[in-house]
């Protein structure tokens, strides 16, 4: 038997019998959009996170809302069912139609579902289940495994969706078996920092829907708050034109995103350079960097460099490079970059600049958002006028040129 707990029988693929089963929608339209459309019955989610960046909290609302039209249970293995109220009363959410369990033992909780049929289960946390058959602690590798292994075979086989919350260990990774993202459908991560404000929903596996894609709320005293265009919270920039900024458009699943980019570039003749890379990939600095070495005869031997990603929003698309470079340039020269200016592109070791998927989607952003120029590889030129003018570029030499 798989996880699906039916007998195991040969079918052709045209066979197979299809249940239409309709998504069941959040409260939140991003939320929905990370899960592929929305919650599918029977499906399995790993909800992961950092402590406090409220992955209970989501949760909790959602299943708030969705108990008022779905049979839903939230199951707590961490706090008491006085600490869950207590947090609902505060969040003014509704509370006359949720059930909730305090239990750590699967098998009891198994029971409940197969007996009453709850539509949406939450369980919080997967670390705190343990199966008594097992002669191990709670939240070892045998017991998260086999815990998760029971809670997907009971979803399946009752088409009950079933969302699992999991720790995070100091790597960033869910803790527990590897395994375990491997049994369920999805695996969602909310990232940000605890003190900051803004969070990013972000699907790393989904059987459902697109990888990567990503939803931002904002934590508030009244729980998570949905931003429905992301783009214009990242756009917070200074009134005048200022050196070492510039707006990016990052493709975050299916949409693009745009964000800003800021560099500071300062002399250091006393120790080694610094490199400090926020929400980039250190590597892909360094690399840059040697690239401007070497094709723009730019030394930074004797400069440390600080990039960031404005907003907490971590980008690892090669579409960022032209960026990057750009405001390296602009903040080393002191050389203020247009506010209505957008660049994209990505760079190759020989300091040809390569077209990027999605470059008209991306350019469309930007002019919604009124953007009125953009430095682009040539293989991004739109074919028409798409009311942004567009300076194609095939060479790092002529973006050097055009800022300088």
């Amino acid at each position: 038997m798989g996880y699906a707990a039916v007998e195991a029988k040969v079918q052709k693929l045209n066979e197979v019998a299809l249940a239409d089963y309709p998504r069941i929608h959040s409260p939140f339209a991003e939320f929905d959009r990370v899960m592929g459309g929305g919650i599918v019955p029977g499906s399995v989610t790993l909800i992961g996170g950092d402590p406090g960046i409220g992955k209970s909290s989501i949760l909790l609302q959602i299943m708030t809302v969705l108990s008022q039209t779905h049979t839903a249970l939230y199951i707590t293995g961490e706090e008491s069912l006085e600490q869950v109220a207590l947090r609902a009363q505060r969040m003014q959410l509704p509370n006359d139609k949720l059930l909730l369990m305090s239990e750590t033992n699967v098998e009891v909780i198994c029971q409940y579902i197969e007996t009453h049929r709850p539509q949406l289960v939450v369980v919080d946390s997967i670390q705190t289940m343990q199966i008594e058959a097992l002669q191990s602690a709670a939240g070892g590798v045998a017991q998260v495994r086999e815990s998760a292994s029971l809670l997907t075979q009971t979803a399946k086989r009752l088409n009950c969706a079933v969302f699992l919350v999991g720790h995070v260990t100091k790597s960033g990774e869910v803790a527990g078996p590897r395994v375990l993202e491997h049994i369920v459908d999805s695996v969602i991560f909310i990232e940000g920092q605890t003190d900051g404000r803004y969070r990013m929903v972000r699907a790393m596996k989904n059987r459902f829907g697109a990888v990567n894609e990503l939803g931002v709320f904002a934590m508030t005293d009244k729980g998570m708050r949905e931003i429905k265009n992301p783009s214009a919270i990242f756009l917070n920039r200074a009134e005048d034109d200022i050196s070492g900024s510039v707006i990016i458009a990052i493709w975050e699943g299916t949409r693009p995103i745009l964000v800003e980019v800021q560099a500071l570039v300062s002399e250091n003749g006393y120790a080694q350079p610094k490199r400090l890379a926020l929400g980039l990939d250190p590597n892909r600095l360094a690399m840059l960097l040697a690239i401007m070495q070497r094709h723009l005869s730019v030394q930074l031997s004797d400069h440390d460099v600080f990039i960031n990603i404005v907003g907490g929003i971590k980008v690892n698309e090669t579409s960022i490079d032209l960026a990057i470079i750009a405001v390296i340039l602009s903040s080393l020269y002191n050389r203020p970059i247009a506010k209505d200016w957008i660049i994209l592109g990505e760079v190759g070791l020989s300091g040809e600049i390569r077209a990027i998927p999605y470059g008209q989607e991306r350019l469309g952003e930007a002019q919604k958002h009124g953007f009125k120029q953009a430095i682009v590889p040539q293989g991004n030129m739109p074919k028409k006028d798409i009311g942004i003018e567009v300076q194609a570029i095939k060479k790092l030499d002529e973006l050097k040129a055009i800022l300088l």
